[in-house]
Order: structure tokens, then sequence, then C-alpha cells
């Protein structure tokens, strides 16, 4: 890259990392609400917390506190962004690229996890995955040693087509713009160690649409580009295809209907609701991410999956978002309870470069 590169590609870091982390928060205190008692649960919060169109972070609506979790990540109550799993898995992403670089191989990946995450803060497929690996790939794989099973029974789990390789890819196609096929087989390597099919789909599509996006392409140009990297006949590519006919609704009550009774943790419905956040809002950051949000499912992964592709484009994302949480990240992660956003951007940079 050159110095001019450099200077507008550390401005799409920036706002990719203050995207992501803005909508996560946004979306951490209504999670539970939403996926427990459903989108209309969700929208009648916000209304009483006259918070409709949402476009600032969530209201603790005064007599309605047990509604809504993590207060502390409330409108008004935000001094830090509080841990949570979207954001460990990127900086995860973040510290695997630094010790292996691209070539870093899915055992890698499990590596990382057991030496930086807790046990209790991986879910789903995730916990799945790791139970195996702490349970069979030997005390010294950690560090370095070979894996004493097959590290593929680690994604022969339940949860393979739900969320977690999708919210865990954003950084494979931030620190490789214009290089799309090298995202998608970052991706894949990631997901690999929990997830099958639809999971790794979604994985790759986020991985793909992000290089795209970092290299100049519109969020709708590089979405309808990135399904061409799954296979055409997957749940995925119908989701994409959903999201994108229906980007002029004005609500999400269609993609409701289409992915009924699916889980509001699996890959395909949140993955529809992305493109739809995503493509119909592409000059303002505060409706991309309040509408993704607001519409429901799995709320903080999407309002961070939103907000950190529409960083990416490089427009400045208003500075109400990252000044209600200071530019201060807290993690999970063993050695990083606290991280500003200023050593998450130079050490994303420095990947590139």
């Amino acid at each position: 890259m050159s110095s001019g590169d450099v200077i507008s590609y550390r401005s799409q870091i920036t706002n990719a990392w203050a995207g992501r982390i803005s909508g996560c928060m946004l979306g951490k205190p209504i999670e539970q609400l939403s996926m427990r008692k459903g989108v209309v649960a969700l929208q009648d919060y916000l209304e009483r917390g006259k918070a409709l169109p949402l476009r600032d972070y969530v209201p603790l609506v005064k007599g309605a506190e047990a509604e809504v979790e993590h207060h502390d990540a409330c409108f008004g109550q935000m001094t830090t962004a509080i841990p949570d799993d979207d954001i460990n898995y990127t900086l995860i992403s973040l510290l695997v690229l630094e010790e292996y670089g691209r070539d870093f191989s899915t055992a890698d990946v499990g590596r990382a996890w057991l030496r930086y995450l807790p046990g209790a803060i991986v879910f789903t497929a995730e916990r799945e995955a790791y139970a195996k690996l702490l349970a069979h790939a030997g005390m010294r794989f950690p560090f370095g040693a070979p894996c004493a099973f097959d590290i593929t029974e680690c994604s022969d789990n339940p949860y393979n087509d739900w969320i977690g390789a999708q919210i865990r890819s954003d950084l494979y196609g931030w620190v490789t713009p214009g290089e799309p096929k090298a995202a998608a087989a970052l991706a894949i390597t990631d997901a690999a160690l929990s997830h099958r099919g639809e999971g790794i789909h979604g994985a790759v599509v986020v991985a793909v649409a992000g290089s795209l996006i970092a290299s100049g392409w519109s969020p709708q140009q590089a979405i309808e580009e990135a399904g061409a990297y799954i296979p055409s006949n997957s749940e995925c590519a119908e989701a994409i295809a959903l999201g994108l006919a229906f980007a002029k609704d004005t609500d999400a009550s269609r993609l409701h209907m289409k992915f009924d009774g699916m889980s509001p943790v699996h890959t395909v419905n949140n993955l529809a609701l992305v493109t739809w956040g995503l493509t119909r809002n592409p000059d303002d950051f505060s409706a991309a991410i309040g509408d993704t949000v607001s519409a429901g499912w799995d709320t903080d992964c999407n309002g961070a999956t939103v907000g950190g592709l529409w960083g990416l484009t490089g427009r400045p994302i208003p500075s109400c978002w990252v000044d209600g949480w200071n530019g201060r990240v807290e993690t999970s992660l063993s050695g990083y309870s606290v991280i500003q956003l200023d050593e998450l951007v130079e050490r994303t940079v420095a990947l590139s470069i």
C-alpha cells in the first residue's frame, strides 16, 4: 500500500471497528427480549421508550427494567463497550492473524480459543466444539502440539448452521480489501472448527462483502457479489435474494413471515435481515443499524455485522455512537480485559501494510 492508501484504509478500519462495536452495543440490551419473546414484544418495548424509529442506543424504560438485560449498554447508562461474544471473536481473529498469519489452520483457531476464551462465554456450536477440544485435543495442543483427534468432529454438532461462524468472519474481509477469494478462504478455515453447510456459507458472505466494500464496492453490490461465492441453491443464497428483494419494505415483516419457526439464532434468517438492513440504508449509519436491530432475531449480532460492513465504506459514523462508549472496549478474553479503539485499529491496519 502507498502512504495515501494507508491513510484511507485506516479511516475505513476505524469506522469498521467503531461501527461493529456500536451496532453490537445497540442490540445487546434487547437480545434476549427479541429471541425469547419475539419482534412484537421488542418493538412494544421500544415504542414505550419512544425509541422508534431506533436511531440511538436503547433507552432503559422506567418500570420495565426487568424486560431488558445489560443496563450498562443502555442510553445514558453506558461508559464503555461491555464484553460481548461478537467482539470477542473479532479480536480472536486479529490475534490468530497476528500469531499465525494468513496461512493459519482450523486447528490454530482452536488453539486460540483454548488459550484466550473462557469456556463459560462460548455458546451453541462454539461450546460444542470447545468442549470436544478440551476433552480430546491433548494438553499440549493449545501450545502447538498436533491435535490428538480428528478436529473435524468439532463441527459435528446440532448447531452447526447457526449464526456463530457468521459473527466470527468480519475481520477476514477487513484485512483483504479487493481480495474476496482470500477473504472467503480465511472465513472457511475459521468457520470449519464449529460449523458446516449454511453456517459456513453465512461466514463467507460476510467476509467477502467486507473485502469488496473495503475496496470501494457499494454495500448492495458487495452483498450481491458475495452471493456468488456460495452455492446458488443454498439457503443463504436465497436469504440474500430475499433481503435484497424486500429492501424497500418499511419493515421486515415479510422476512419474519418467510422464516417463521426458524431459530432466532440461525444463520439464514439473520443473513437475510443483515442484507435487508444494510442495503436499504446505504447512506445513513444510524438507520442501518437501528432498523436492523429493531427488526429482531439476533439483535446484537446483526447490529454488529451491519455496523462493521457499513463502516468499511469509510463514511463518517455519527460521533454520538462512539462517544457512548468512549472508545473503550471491554472483552472476556484472557489478557484483554480492556482495549482501546485506537489500538484495535492500529493492529488491524498493520496486518495489511
